[in-house]
């Protein structure tokens, strides 16, 4: 009996300390959190011409910040070093995995770095290319000389040749 117990709080504390390892290692994506909405701003961090000549990573030269409004109109922001944003553009629609900073991390906590997307679509009721059209063209009074050299009128054609 005396055996049994031993085993039982051994192992508890063997699953406690196996899970508490996990959520310390993986802790940004055990408490990720998915984004959908507006994107309202992207913009590099880094401008490429400031980087031209000198030994910076790559990973500046990718570096986005994010700034995603939500169904709520509550506005979620992040930083990323994903190419994919390279693309994005305002008043498009995105799913994106925000990363959060461990709390342990004290001067970056709350915040979010390693934005994903996820997924990038035109927002629901925004016009797209194909739904807008030119308005029609107004009918002039005054014929310009140019229409006229390109559509010219009977008369006028037949006026300069000879029969």
């Amino acid at each position: 009996m005396q055996g049994k117990k031993w085993i039982f709080i051994l192992s508890a504390i063997a699953i406690l300390a196996v899970t508490g390892g996990i959520s310390f290692q993986y802790y940004s994506f055990v408490f990720s959190k998915t984004v959908v909405g507006e994107v309202i701003g992207v913009e590099r961090v880094t401008q490429p011409t400031a980087i031209i000549g000198g030994n910076a990573p790559a990973s500046q030269l990718y570096s986005f910040a994010i700034a995603i409004r939500d169904k709520n109109s509550e506005i979620h922001t992040a930083s990323s070093e994903d190419r994919q944003w390279a693309v994005v553009q305002k008043g498009q629609c995105a799913e994106a995995k925000f990363l959060p900073y461990p709390p342990w991390v004290l001067d970056k906590s709350g915040t979010f770095f390693g934005a994903r997307l996820i997924r990038l679509f035109d927002c629901p009721g925004a016009k797209t290319a194909e739904t807008i059209t030119p308005p029609p063209a107004q009918p002039s009074s005054e014929a310009s000389p140019s229409a006229a050299a390109v559509n010219p009128t009977p008369a006028a054609a037949s006026s300069g040749s000879p029969n």
